[in-house]
């Protein structure tokens, strides 16, 4: 993979910025690579070029990214000014239940339908979906769309008041769990022991629902990279990732991509 300034803006110009309307709805979607298809969900406050980062080892692992905009400025550097600016827009959005522990973000609506022309765009076994930070628990929802069969939970962040929430309705979460034993599938999620964001309570609500189908990893603070301006330890496959052999969160990263190919190779 062609190496990238991480501190500067991303033109995303390797990708196809592709406008795909569903549910009545247009958005934007980057897209790239080939073989089935994996949804990647942007980190608040947008598509950094961590986030493009992310979606480019997913590529060069085998796989046909789909990368929605879902808030901010694509490919912008993250910044105090730009987390200010997309932040409390997301909390008031119809689209996002920022604060409800038991509802799930409508936005996910339009996402499972993406996950589902995605599938029928590009075959395989179906669709792997990963979410980070505010869009954290989106992957679970989506797992009410036949097609995914790979979710990836990176730092769930939803509910932002409840720390025990999981931001899924419970007929949904009752749903998700039925079809994960029927279809023997499991949930991959990853936080860091002092995430002030995600914090145990909520892995530990997952697992009270999912049982064995919740597979949560926790990371020493010290697994996360420390040259950054950001101290809270919280972005595990992004910005704190620390891209070096033998190194948990790289470990993290090799996780996610084996477990697509699992699920959706073949």
């Amino acid at each position: 993979m062609t190496t990238r300034p991480l501190d500067q803006d991303d033109p995303l110009d390797d990708f196809d910025h592709r406008g795909i309307a569903l549910l009545g709805r247009k958005h934007r979607v980057y897209t790239m690579g080939s073989g089935p298809a994996v949804i990647v969900m942007t980190e608040m406050p947008g598509i950094s070029p961590h986030v493009a980062r992310f979606a480019r080892w997913v590529r060069d692992a085998g796989f046909t990214v789909y990368m929605p905009h879902i808030f901010g400025v694509d490919g912008g550097v993250i910044t105090t000014g730009r987390f200010l600016r997309a932040f409390p827009r997301a909390c008031i959005s119809r689209q996002f239940r920022a604060f409800q522990a038991n509802e799930s973000s409508p936005a996910t609506l339009w996402l499972r339908a993406l996950a589902a022309q995605a599938h029928q765009e590009c075959g395989g076994k179906g669709v792997g979906a990963i979410g980070m930070c505010f869009t954290g628990n989106f992957a679970l929802s989506m797992m009410l769309e036949p097609a995914v069969l790979a979710p990836v939970l990176s730092q769930p962040s939803l509910p932002l008041n409840d720390a025990a929430g999981m931001h899924i309705h419970p007929d949904e979460l009752a749903a998700v769990k039925a079809r994960m034993e029927a279809e023997d599938l499991t949930v991959l999620a990853y936080r860091f022991e002092g995430d002030k964001f995600c914090k145990a309570a909520r892995f530990a609500a997952y697992e009270d629902a999912l049982g064995d189908r919740f597979i949560g990893r926790t990371f020493p603070d010290s697994a996360a990279n420390p040259d950054t301006p950001y101290k809270n330890p919280h972005s595990v496959v992004t910005i704190h990732l620390i891209d070096e052999a033998g190194q948990p969160t790289a470990q993290a990263r090799d996780e996610i991509l084996d477990f697509f190919r699992m699920r959706l190779s073949g």
